[in-house]
C-alpha cells in the first residue's frame, strides 16, 4: 500500500513539473497539444510562427478524429486519439540563425504509436523561415554540393547503424528515398559547435521508418563543415567553425 501511494505521488509530481501546453484541444475523440520551449518564447515572431503552425496541426487532427469517431465509434471505446507536437531550439548560430527540431507523437490506437521529426531554420533578423541555400555557392538538385552532402549523410548513417548493431539495414534499399536534393536529403539543422556562435556542420534528422525499421527509432546524421568547405559561400564561411560538442548525438532515440 505504501509503495503504491509513493508511486502515485511520484507520478503526480512528474506531471505537475511538466510545462503547460501552449495550445491544446481535448474532446471525446482526441487530446492534442503543442509545446514551445522557453528559449523560443524569447523571440515573439518565432514563437508566433510556430504556434500558428502547431494550432493548424492539432485542429486538422482533431477534425479527422471527430470524423473517424462519428463513422466508427466502436474504435474509440477505450479512449480517443493522442497527438503531441514539441518545438525545441537546437542551436543559435551567428546570433540570428535559429535551428528548431519539431517532434510529433501520434497515437491513433493502431498497432503502436508513431512519431515524426522535422526541422525549421529561422532567421531572427529577417523574421522568417529560410533554407540552408545562403550558406553554399550552389545547391542545385544533383549538383556537386548536394552529392557531397548525401555521400556524408549515408556514411554517418552507416556508422550509427554499426554502433546500434543494425548493420543489416545499412543498405541502398533503406536509403532509396534519400536523394541529392534539398527537399529529399532530410530535415536539416545547424549543429552546435565548440566555438560559441558557430556551427560545426549539418545534422539531418530522420523519424522511424525513414532510413530503417520502426524498431530502430530515429536517426541523426552529422556532416562536418570541413567536408563541405569547398562549397561554402561567404556567409557559410562566416558561420561554420569548430567541432561538434562531445555528447551532441546523445539525443538520438
Amino acid at each position: 500500500m505504501g509503495l503504491a501511494v509513493a508511486c502515485l505521488a511520484s507520478l503526480a509530481a512528474a506531471r505537475a513539473a511538466e510545462p503547460n501546453p501552449d495550445a491544446s484541444i481535448k474532446t471525446k475523440a482526441v487530446e492534442a497539444t503543442v509545446l514551445l520551449d522557453d528559449q523560443m518564447k524569447a523571440d515573439p515572431a518565432l514563437a508566433a510562427d510556430c504556434l500558428a503552425e502547431g494550432r493548424k496541426w492539432i485542429e486538422k487532427n482533431a477534425a479527422e478524429a471527430a470524423a473517424s469517431r462519428k463513422q466508427e465509434p466502436q474504435l474509440f471505446r477505450d479512449g480517443g486519439w493522442t497527438f503531441e507536437r514539441k518545438y525545441s531550439v537546437r542551436s543559435v548560430v551567428g546570433g540570428h540563425y535559429v535551428s528548431i527540431v519539431r517532434f510529433d507523437y501520434m497515437d491513433t490506437r493502431g498497432a503502436h504509436p508513431n512519431s515524426d521529426v522535422n526541422t525549421i531554420l529561422w532567421d531572427s533578423t529577417a523574421k522568417k523561415r529560410i533554407s540552408i541555400r545562403p550558406f553554399f555557392t550552389e545547391t542545385a538538385d544533383n549538383g556537386p554540393t548536394m552529392k557531397a552532402m548525401l555521400k556524408d549523410v549515408i556514411a554517418s548513417l552507416n556508422a550509427e547503424k554499426k554502433k546500434r548493431d543494425a548493420g543489416d539495414t545499412a543498405t541502398a534499399e533503406w536509403y532509396k528515398d534519400l536523394a541529392p536534393k534539398l527537399l529529399k536529403i532530410g530535415a536539416v539543422t545547424l549543429a552546435p559547435s565548440t566555438v560559441s556562435g558557430k556551427s560545426s556542420g549539418l545534422t539531418f534528422h530522420y523519424p522511424p521508418y525513414a532510413v530503417g525499421p520502426y524498431a530502430e527509432g530515429e536517426y541523426v546524421a552529422f556532416v562536418p563543415w570541413e567536408d563541405l568547405k569547398s562549397y561554402l559561400s561567404p556567409e557559410g564561411n562566416a558561420i561554420f567553425g569548430g567541432a561538434r560538442p562531445k555528447g551532441d548525438d546523445d539525443g538520438q532515440r
